[in-house]
């Protein structure tokens, strides 16, 4: 191996390592400043269902279930519709409308979310108190009564929010597929919609998933916007339109006032939960991929 090669192999890997070391003292320093109020919790910590800091009783269940749940609901919604959209852009949609929607797909991946925050609380909160959330109290999973703000309207504005992401992967990979392959397709009598569902869609199965993973990472980890309008309630939400918090809210919102002796502790611990679930998620979107993979090269 040539010198010049050697250097820059070596510069590689120190950059990788330089990323290790970051996430690995974050994730460190997180734990130790969490560790007072996780042997004060014991396993409780994660289990209990009472958020208390002026008893310095601290379960974060509640807000495990919030974050999960809000998360299912926004992929729910985004994956089918960011899919669609999709196909759309790539395959359907002429060329001088495709390019303008692509850009504003774009552009809504970069807007901030205290925007998207604000607009569901303002906007979308009296639209569902008047008009979404009555009829559907009469389902078994929506019962109480019609705030605008909660559950459901947080679900949605996360859907909102990972949906250009969707988009956006989904529509670059369709579009990387080669002419070759819808031509297999057309030239045994398909349609545009089997090109679409019997060649092009299996193509980019794989990053479909990595796309969808990349969005969920953003959905558990989002903050401001979640703030605004899931009610903030210490509560296991019963209902679908139900208040409750999620790791990311409670943080913000109780941070400026953590003044007992666990209680930022407490929420330190609680970032630690959110970046467990995180790993965790992550963890088996890989072993997804890479099942569906090896799936595609058996046979492939």
């Amino acid at each position: 191996m040539r010198l010049g090669d050697r250097a820059y192999r070596r510069a590689l890997q120190a950059l990788g390592l330089v990323v290790l070391g970051i996430f690995a003292a974050v994730g460190v320093s997180l734990f130790v400043q969490a560790w007072p109020a996780l042997v004060h919790s014991g396993p409780g910590f994660v289990t209990g269902t009472t958020w208390d800091p002026n008893k310095a009783i601290y379960g974060v269940l509640p807000f495990i279930v919030g974050t999960l749940l809000t998360s299912a609901i926004a992929l729910v919604l985004a994956i089918p519709i960011g899919i669609g959209a999709a196909i759309f852009l790539s395959e359907y949609a002429p060329r001088r409308i495709a390019a303008p929607l692509g850009v504003l797909v774009e552009l809504l991946a970069a807007v901030p979310s205290v925007v998207y925050g604000l607009w569901g609380l303002l906007v979308l909160a009296p639209i569902f108190v008047s008009t979404v959330e009555p009829p559907l109290t009469q389902l078994p999973f929506a019962r109480g009564p019609a705030l605008g703000v909660g559950l459901l309207l947080a679900g949605v504005i996360l859907a909102v929010m990972i949906l250009p992401t969707i988009t956006a992967v989904t529509r670059d990979l369709m579009s990387s597929v080669p002419a070759a392959t819808r031509e297999a397709v057309y030239g045994l009598g398909g349609t545009r919609w089997q090109v679409v569902r019997r060649a092009v869609l299996p193509s980019v199965r794989v990053g479909i998933i990595g796309g969808v993973v990349l969005a969920l990472g953003r959905a558990l980890g989002e903050t401001m916007a979640v703030t605004f309008v899931i009610g903030n309630s210490n509560q296991i939400p019963r209902s679908l339109l139900a208040p409750t918090q999620t790791l990311a809210s409670l943080i913000a919102n109780e941070f400026t006032e953590a003044t007992e002796p666990f209680h930022a502790s407490a929420l330190l611990s609680a970032a630690v939960v959110l970046l467990v679930i995180a790993l965790l998620v992550n963890t088996l979107a890989r072993l997804l991929v890479w099942s569906v993979s090896r799936e595609m090269r058996e046979t492939g």
